[in-house]
Order: structure tokens, then sequence, then C-alpha cells
């Protein structure tokens, strides 16, 4: 098995349920393209390359569930997370 060095260019995020699951993006520069992948216990268990236009339209859809969710939250009366 070849072990492939993680890219310097990424961020991960935490799953909220528990601290064993995460989501990884990185960016591949010489590829064009963002690789959004699934974590487990310290393993990664599945991968989306997204070109730059998809990643454009998963960054628009993240943004506007977020308007929806702050809406919502204001909504309730309650303090955004």
């Amino acid at each position: 098995m070849t072990v492939v060095p993680l890219p310097p260019h990424g961020q991960w995020l935490s799953d909220a349920r528990d601290g064993q699951r995460a989501l990884r993006a990185t960016w591949h520069l010489k590829a064009g393209c963002v690789v959004v992948s699934t974590w487990r216990d310290g393993t990664c268990t599945g991968t989306a390359r997204l070109a730059p236009a998809e990643a454009a339209r998963l960054v628009g859809a993240l943004t506007e569930g977020l308007a929806a969710l702050a809406g919502a939250q204001e909504e309730r009366g309650a303090e955004p997370a």
C-alpha cells in the first residue's frame, strides 16, 4: 500500500456528534481541484474530488444554509452558534 502525505493546503472540521469523525477539505493547486474527504477514527472513509466550479457551488450552498439557520435562530430568539 502506498502512503500519500496530506497536502499542506487544507482544513480539518470536527463532526458535531463526536471526536471520532471529521471532514477534511484540501486544495490541490497543481491538479486544479478540491478534495473533500470523510474520516473516522483517523482513517479516510471516502473522498470527492471537486472541480473549482463544483467547489464554488458547495461554498454557495453552505452559505445559503448558514444564512437560513441564522434566520431561524433569530426567529426563535436564540443566540447564533
